[in-house]
């Protein structure tokens, strides 16, 4: 599998990258991409939720109206939940949604997720480049030029590179990450993935061990 390798200004340079067909054509695995994906979301749940029940309510603990001739229904304390101000039934409490997914399944899961992409001719191959100086106008011509200024783009770096990171993070619909952080969740969401021409070896690599 080919692609052309483009520069910054979207123009083709004449050479090919070379794309393993173990990585970016294989029969996606939709149930493997529901897991990592699922996985993704739950760690990212910061689980800090709470709500008082009745016994951490502040209140009087006095019986608040006498037990018969009321013609009510009996009521011994201010904190029930029955009461405005009263505690939850069975709130919410702080937790932690992490869960483990097995390091074949998202291996898998990043192979699907890339050959659908592939499918979708959503990934283009980009020449190594660098910013001077953090600039967003010019990392927006950059992203106009290679067709991604109406869709939702996904660059991956060689490495991290905080020029252009910090270019990038005005526009809205725009990601930039360096290939060792990229994941199931981020691939999909993008319209347009652009893969800088070094980070191919690194990519596969990771996934063919």
């Amino acid at each position: 599998m080919e692609l052309p390798v483009l520069n910054k200004a979207g123009e083709d340079t004449g050479k090919k990258a070379k794309l393993n067909k173990d990585i970016f054509g294989i029969e996606p695995n939709d149930h493997a991409i529901y897991l990592d994906v699922k996985q993704f979301l739950a760690n990212n749940r910061q689980g800090t939720h709470s709500a008082k029940e009745r016994w951490a309510i502040t209140g009087s603990t006095k019986k608040i109206k006498r037990q018969k001739g009321t013609g009510t229904a009996r009521a011994g304390s201010i904190k029930s939940p029955l009461f405005r101000g009263g505690g939850r039934v069975f709130g919410p409490r702080p937790r932690s949604y992490n869960f483990k997914v097995n390091r074949k399944v998202k291996k898998l899961a990043r192979k699907s997720a890339l050959s659908y992409k592939m499918k979708d001719k959503a990934i283009q191959i980009v020449e190594k480049f660098d910013l001077e100086q953090p600039k967003t106008k010019q990392f927006a011509e950059i992203r106009n030029k290679l067709g991604a200024s109406d869709k939702k783009m996904l660059l991956v770096l060689q490495e991290p590179n905080k020029n252009i990171y910090l270019s990038s993070r005005n526009i809205p619909d725009v990601k930039v990450l360096p290939v060792n952080k990229l994941n199931t969740y981020e691939i999909l969401n993008a319209q347009a993935l652009i893969l800088f021409e070094g980070s191919i070896e690194i990519l596969e690599k990771h996934l063919s061990a």
